[in-house]
């Protein structure tokens, strides 16, 4: 339990509240455990009601002691300023009943026992088989907190109740727990106990949790205002960022334009899609030859750019590059364990039957996950050893990572890293499908008005499938990952926001900063993760090179 101090007896300084914080944590997240050095038990963290009470109190328990302090240092101001933004941010999450009803298609809790296993190595059978014994109880945990949390009146909508189920139903259908254990029969029992307690997971979704969903899908501006400035770290103006989001996609088409005409003599953007589809030398078939492809470009990346434009510590540049089938067509990023046991990894999550791809439409989503995206970044706080190992290991805010990330693809064209006019389009659908995310999450859960004269898209109001056949049009997303991201931002409002609001905030400090870009970049990510408000605040104030 959280530590209760007699009346009047504060912490000593901002370092102890964030010792104190993690230990707390310790003892309820094993990430938390890893970040001290320990072992957990389990990989998996406890879903119950009680687990989720006990990390709130602990993170209310902690804010009240950060707000009794005040830092001594710029470093000390660093840790204050990010602990108290988000030790904030979810205790307002918690209240507003969010955190404990989180069902969506992707980085939920859910996705968050499933996921465990892919971070493992292959021939760790003790963990695995431990690991495995724990699913059972982590989904019935979730499920239970499910439900509790709609006794209480929050409960998600139909649409991300059917979702979760649907994956979960893939999951078993696909074999994936049996899959891991194939050459050892012992295990087999748990791995079956695992994929089963998966199915019933299912089951209570489509019969106890989907009668009490609602079919309204946009969440409403009180609560998207909290799940917002948590995901973002600041308070942002709606309709301001809306108006922007717009303009944004008209300066973007513009540029797709520019790119076509060196491409294709008819300068038409769909006449280039066509042909770069067409050249055999951009595509490649098969599962193995694209996780070579994968593997090869990233490292070529990081040859090009560490030493060169970024110091990047020897430990943890590594990164391994994964491809699976059957999934949800997404790239994503899994960073480095606290350890160092394992490297980074990129994963590439084909969309069904799919095992072909024209890498010319690839290279900026690789560039966004591996370098010098997130991989980039976390390499750098990992070896930032004057960090809190809360602030390097837990401390996620998502307008800070993504916007580093997206601002990232752009980056890599100016530092040389796009190779060709196909790619450099590829670049720009990259930015068009960030953002399409910026108007079409708006508008779905506030229900703005689609701006007459657009010039994209005809409609007056915002539906799901509306704002699937944008990402289509606009930003040449495939039509089964179009309809999965629509459903992850109504899962997650606001999140969508965190890559070009992000990018946005990286290029106005960049151009605001004295400093040259390698300067800037080594500056600001010196810093640590960060919300977005206060990391503004303290690019401004920060003295170089410290």
């Amino acid at each position: 339990m959280p530590r209760r101090y007699p009346a009047g007896v504060p912490a000593n300084d901002v370092t102890q509240v964030a010792d104190d914080y993690l230990r707390d944590l310790a003892a309820l997240e094993p990430a938390a455990a890893q970040a001290l050095g320990r072992t957990p038990s389990s990989l998996l963290p406890d879903l119950s009601p009680d687990a989720f009470e006990r990390r709130h109190a602990a993170t209310v328990d902690a804010a009240a002691r950060l707000a009794a302090v005040r830092p001594s240092t710029f470093r000390s101001r660093v840790l204050y300023e990010a602990l108290s933004e988000r030790l904030a941010s979810d205790v307002a999450l918690h209240e507003a009943g969010f955190t404990t009803a989180l069902l969506a298609p992707l980085a939920t809790p859910v996705h968050g026992v499933r996921r465990t296993f892919d971070d493992l190595p292959g021939d760790d059978w003790d963990t695995i088989g431990r690991e495995l014994a724990r699913v059972p109880a982590a989904l019935g945990e979730y499920a239970a907190t499910l439900t509790a949390s709609a006794d209480r009146g929050h409960v998600v909508a139909r649409r991300q109740v059917l979702a979760v189920a649907a994956q979960c139903d893939g999951w078993v259908r696909d074999g994936f727990y049996p899959g891991l254990v194939r050459t050892r029969p012992a295990l087999t029992p748990a791995a079956e106990a695992a994929a089963e307690a998966t199915a019933g997971f299912a089951t209570f979704l489509r019969e106890s949790l989907l009668p009490r969903a609602g079919s309204r899908d946009g969440v409403g501006r009180e609560l998207y205002e909290v799940t917002s400035a948590a995901f973002l770290g600041a308070r942002i103006d709606v309709e301001e960022t809306y108006a922007w989001g717009w303009d944004e996609l008209a300066a973007l088409t513009a540029r797709a334009r520019a790119v076509a005409a060196s491409i294709v003599p008819s300068g038409d953007v769909d006449d280039a899609v066509r042909a770069l589809d067409a050249d055999p030398a951009g595509v490649i078939d098969g599962v193995p030859a694209l996780e070579a492809w994968l593997q090869c470009r990233v490292d070529e990346t990081m040859s090009a750019v560490a030493g060169a434009h970024f110091d990047v510590p020897d430990r943890t540049r590594r990164v391994e590059c994964r491809v699976t089938p059957s999934a949800s067509g997404v790239m994503y990023y899994v960073p480095a364990d606290p350890g160092l046991t394992r490297p980074g990894r990129v994963w590439w999550t084909l969309p069904d039957g799919v095992t072909r791809a024209h890498v010319w439409r690839e290279v900026s989503t690789l560039h966004h996950e591996g370098v010098p995206g997130h991989h980039l970044q976390h390499a750098v706080t990992l070896g930032l050893d004057d960090l809190h190992p809360w602030q390097r290991s837990l401390c996620h805010v998502h307008g800070y990572a993504e916007g580093w990330a997206h601002y990232a693809e752009e980056l890599a064209d100016e530092l040389g890293l796009v190779r060709t006019p196909g790619e450099r389009l590829g670049m720009i659908f990259a930015q068009l499908w960030r953002a399409v995310r910026v108007v079409v999450d708006l508008g779905l859960h506030l229900d703005l008005p689609i701006p007459r004269g657009n010039g994209l898209v005809y409609a007056d109001r915002w539906t799901p499938e509306l704002g699937a056949r944008m990402l289509v049009d606009v930003a040449r997303v495939d039509p089964q990952t179009a309809a999965f991201e629509v459903d992850r931002y109504l899962g997650w409002p606001g999140q969508a926001l965190a890559f070009r609001v992000g990018a946005r905030l990286w290029r106005e400090a960049r151009a605001a900063s004295a400093l040259d870009r390698g300067s800037f970049h080594a500056d600001a990510l010196r810093l640590g993760p960060v919300g977005l408000g206060p990391l503004r605040t303290l690019l401004s104030e920060r003295p170089p090179g410290r």
